[in-house]
């Protein structure tokens, strides 16, 4: 493993490492990157806001799985919402100047599966469903593991 650490691919013999590295390298092999530096980049941009939301939600996982300790109601109340209606909030601002996107769908979808989108993000919601009726990435779905969060 190049940093001692998960995730790895391994290409050809060769081993590639960081979640994103491999996100961004998957997604030009298989033709759902950007056309344009700008759109990859619009897709890198997607990535850190995402990230920047797990970052702030991560006391209250962390509290939830009993990775940390703390009260994981008294963080869903206080980091946990706060944080999803401040990323929703932007994503869904986003979203309605742009086309969908597959890569958008891939972030979401396995960073957030099984999380209440709730009413306060059904822009983001219908979206993600939009993506989701893509026949491929429906029967990808279909047969993708299940993970906790």
């Amino acid at each position: 493993m190049p940093f001692g650490q998960v995730p790895v691919l391994e290409v050809d013999g060769k081993q590639l490492a960081q979640s994103s590295a491999i996100s961004r390298y998957l997604a030009r092999k298989f033709g759902l990157a950007g056309k344009t530096p700008f759109e990859d980049a619009v897709v890198d941009s997607i990535a850190d806001q995402c990230a920047d939301f797990r970052i702030e939600s991560r006391p209250y996982f962390y509290a939830t799985i009993g990775l940390k300790e703390g009260d994981p109601e008294q963080l869903k109340e206080e980091v946990f919402l706060p944080a999803r209606d401040k990323f929703y909030g932007s994503l869904t601002k986003f979203l309605k100047g742009n086309p969908s996107d597959k890569q958008l769908w891939h972030i979401l979808g396995q960073r957030l599966k099984g999380i209440d989108l709730s009413i306060t993000c059904l822009k983001v919601k219908a979206h993600m469903e939009k993506v989701r009726a893509i026949p491929n990435l429906k029967k990808w779905i279909e047969n993708s593991p299940v993970r906790p969060f």
